[in-house]
């Protein structure tokens, strides 16, 4: 992270204070139509008001980029225009006609257009635009994109296409009125009340929420969708798809009652909202929203059956986006952080929801697993560990949504579980919640419920993890000394801050005997001693393998062997697998290598598939057989392409008819990988029988394909390069764009590479903002530098305007 400038450091010191309310929203009514050709939004607001405590005969409110063409108080039915100043076109200034108390509420009428596109807005890390309101394909040029348009709100973006006091703090029941041509669907907050057809082709639908909520959570989307019905209790559950992915709905969706159930049950409060929709939109500027009611998800969520094989939970951000955004109904929606210093009571709760889910569902090291790898996003982010979870000091608020917010604040909850115990921790929660419906939160209060249900004082837990910035960094060595019988663990946090207090479990493995012992470390270093009738087996710290700390736990490779073998959890396992790997002569390891080959858990055993060493021949002797297995007969269909994948880089002419049987499979990870493997034996015959599956292709089958015939093709076999690219999830794009550089390079035909170079320049431009540009600019100098030879000049130039375009983009 670079330093910040001297202006930087002096807006760091700015004290970012919940906004002062001096009015509350009570309700807010929209009638609204579009404009598609313009990308206009005309509305019509009524919007009543009344002061929070001290009078007032002033009211402002946000609202960004519109024209506002009328500003009335209503009384008795009419419109009396008021007084006010619209301010940098951000800020209605409105003079009331009176003074007004808190014991009296007035309306306001607002006439105003909406001009999304003209306002320059910038977004955050996890909401790439602010413009609030989004028209996709308008003009319906693109024949392979719907028509739609669709909100996103947070942080401060639904003042764009309604003037509202645009805070996370403010709670309003609404009444949204959208006039739309009559082909379409709609869906906005609450529950739909009325429909209207009228006699110009278009239709009226108004949508009611009846119970309060934020402005940021405001929503409408508008398009072509069929809606798949489902209900949890008599609750409506709905799935909102274009009609294309509308047969897989049930397959893609239908966890959300089971979900809605564990979630109601585990907090003990019922899913507090009229009904529950999820809607599916093109262009999203993010992964997912949690609208109050009505989530909104980006496309990446739609795929087919074939797609939805390979489409497992940790491995597919798409079913953990479907529990982070549900958990939100209750923690963002029904309780709001008070202001977006406080994010973390929305986001390190869904966050938290992921692993909560993956547990239930698919068990402990599923949880686990993906509580894992969110820690290690969050220590793996440079300058993360200077950020305080709950920011008062920041450059812009969207800056709060970053690994801090998230990962490590779902992990800070996760040990306040494991520290309170499940039973406390839940009690607790359903304290915040009912204290504070419709409402909102803060840490404080989460402390207060938490200490009112288990009877601790957490002042200790919350000034540390809440109020305070970093993590240890934890260094752990062991001594056993055989005339004491004591073992001594070293403890040692390294970590340049705070020292942290930390509670944990240590676990004795000694004589075919598991002892806990509960322990604590409240100094920079520290050391623990145990008594043993012999040398343990294994000295596990941290036995439930929850701190959020960096560890360095010193142990030798036996006794992570038997770690192995006996530590019942995914991080044991995984750590041992992690040290045996390193060490593939040891006979101990190599048990470890080829028994987690049988993992019980698939991401564990798809570890040590890619782990091992074939060169060594008693690796290879022993694995040869259990890959073979796994490749044709494992139910999981990533571990039988890691399985293929393996046996691939072998390049041995036997296992050909693995990887043959293997290509009618319906799993396009499975195909991928075994038409990789056919072309690391016989590149000519895999380019034969890439051709056979160009009509039905998608994820690893197509990245498998472009990286033949990116390999061995030329001009023929651009446009399936190309097509397919365009067409491919930002991961996949990424794992084939190095190749894709590589053909556009080569190709004869210049029109082809000029294609290249465009995607390339939009990438660079899109991405630039993440640190992306150097990586692009280089692949276009690497197309320029082969059309230099093949005296190619107008695409030459169009290498040099794009980098120049990348470079002066900002």
């Amino acid at each position: 992270m670079p330093a910040p400038s001297p202006e930087d450091s002096a807006t760091l010191k700015i004290y970012r204070a919940t906004p002062p309310k001096i009015n509350d929203l009570v309700n807010t009514k929209l009638e609204v139509s579009f404009d598609y050709k313009k990308c206009y939004m005309y509305g019509k607001e009524w919007v009543t008001i009344k002061p929070h405590f001290y009078p007032t005969d002033t009211l402002r409110l946000d609202a960004k980029g519109m024209d506002i063409n009328n500003v009335s108080i209503v009384e008795n039915g009419k419109n009396i225009p008021l007084k006010y100043v619209y301010q940098d076109s951000l800020s209605l200034a409105i003079q009331l006609d009176k003074v007004y108390h808190n014991d009296e509420s007035y309306t306001i009428y607002i006439d105003y257009t909406s001009k999304p596109n003209q306002l320059k807005e910038h977004g955050s890390a996890a909401i790439n635009d602010a413009k609030g309101l989004y028209f996709i394909n308008p003009d319906g040029k693109d024949k392979d994109k719907p028509i739609e348009v669709w909100t996103q709100g947070e942080t401060e973006a639904s003042s764009a296409w309604f003037p509202t006091i645009d805070k996370p703090e403010q709670k309003t029941t609404d009444e949204i009125s959208m006039t739309v041509p009559a082909k379409y669907v709609t869906l906005s907050n609450g529950r739909l009340a009325s429909q209207k057809v009228n006699a110009d082709g278009t239709r009226t639908d108004t949508w009611k929420m009846e119970l309060p909520h934020s402005p940021y959570l405001f929503m409408m989307a508008v398009g072509d969708f069929k809606i798949y019905h489902d209900k949890w209790h008599d609750k409506p559950v709905d799935y909102y798809l274009e009609p294309k992915y509308a047969p897989f709905a049930k397959q893609i969706f239908g966890n959300t009652p089971e979900m809605i159930d564990f979630y109601s049950k585990t907090l003990g409060i019922d899913f507090p909202w009229y009904k529950y929709s999820q809607i599916v939109v093109r262009d999203y500027v993010s992964g997912a929203m949690e609208n109050t009611t009505a989530t909104l998800h980006g496309e990446q969520v739609q795929e087919t059956g074939r797609q939805l094989i390979d489409s497992y939970y940790d491995t597919d951000d798409n079913q953990v986006d479907i529990a982070h955004e549900l958990f939100h109904q209750w923690f963002g929606d029904y309780v709001t952080c008070e202001s977006w210093s406080n994010i973390t009571m929305n986001e390190s709760f869904a966050d938290f929801s992921e692993m909560l889910w993956g547990e239930h569902k698919y068990g402990k090291d599923m949880g686990d697993a993906h509580s894992y790898k969110a820690l290690q996003e969050y220590l793996g982010t440079p300058g993360a560990e200077n950020h305080n979870l709950v920011r008062y000091h920041y450059l812009d608020k969207e800056d709060v949504f970053d690994v801090v917010s998230y990962q490590k604040g779902g992990r800070i909850l996760n040990m306040l579980r494991n520290y309170l115990g499940d039973a406390a921790f839940f009690k607790g929660l359903n304290i915040y919640l009912k204290t504070n419906a419709f409402s909102t939160g803060e840490p404080q209060k989460l402390r207060i419920a938490m200490e009112q249900a288990s009877g601790l004082d957490l002042n200790w837990y919350f000034n540390q993890w809440y109020y305070g910035a970093g993590n240890p960094n934890l260094t752990i060595n062991y001594k056993w000394d055989a005339g004491t019988k004591t073992e001594t663990v070293y403890l040692q946090q390294t970590q340049v801050g705070q020292t942290f207090i930390l509670p944990f479990a240590v676990d004795i493995y000694e004589g075919g005997k598991k002892v806990r012992y509960k322990e604590w470390m409240r100094d920079k270093t520290d050391s623990l001693t145990f008594t043993s009738d012999s040398k343990p087996d294994l000295v596990n710290v941290d036995g439930d393998k929850v701190l959020l700390a960096k560890k360095t736990d010193n142990k030798s490779l036996d006794e992570f062997v038997f770690q192995y073998f006996n530590a019942p959890l995914y991080l044991d396992r995984y750590e041992a697998i992690t040290a045996a790997a390193k060490d593939q002569t040891n006979k101990g390891a190599q048990k470890v290598i080829i028994a987690a080959l049988k993992d019980k858990f698939y991401e564990l055993q798809i570890k040590a598939i890619k782990a091992l060493n074939m060169d060594n021949d008693a690796i290879h002797n022993a694995a040869l057989p259990v890959l073979a297995s796994l490749a044709q007969t494992d139910v999981n269909t990533l571990v039988r392409a890691a399985a293929i994948t393996k046996l691939g880089k072998l390049k041995a002419s036997g296992n050909m008819d693995i990887f043959k049987e293997s290509l009618s499979s319906q799993s396009y990870a499975v195909q991928g990988a075994a038409l990789t493997a056919i072309d690391e034996l016989d590149p000519a015959q895999a380019m034969k029988l890439a051709k056979g599956f160009e009509a039905d292709n998608m994820d690893a089958l197509t990245v498998a394909i472009t990286h033949i015939y990116t390999t061995n093709g030329a001009d023929a076999e651009w446009p399936f390069v190309y097509n397919g690219f365009m067409k491919s999830n930002p991961q996949d794009q990424f794992n084939m764009i190095n190749e894709f550089a590589t053909l556009a390079g080569h190709v004869k035909n210049p029109e082809y590479t000029q294609q290249g170079i465009m995607v390339l320049k939009q990438d660079g431009i899109k991405y630039k903002k993440y640190g992306a540009d150097s990586f692009l600019i280089g692949l276009i100098q690497g197309i320029k530098d082969e059309r230099i030879k093949m005296n190619d000049a107008a695409s030459t130039k169009a290498a040099d305007e794009a980098i120049a375009d990348i470079k002066a983009a900002k």
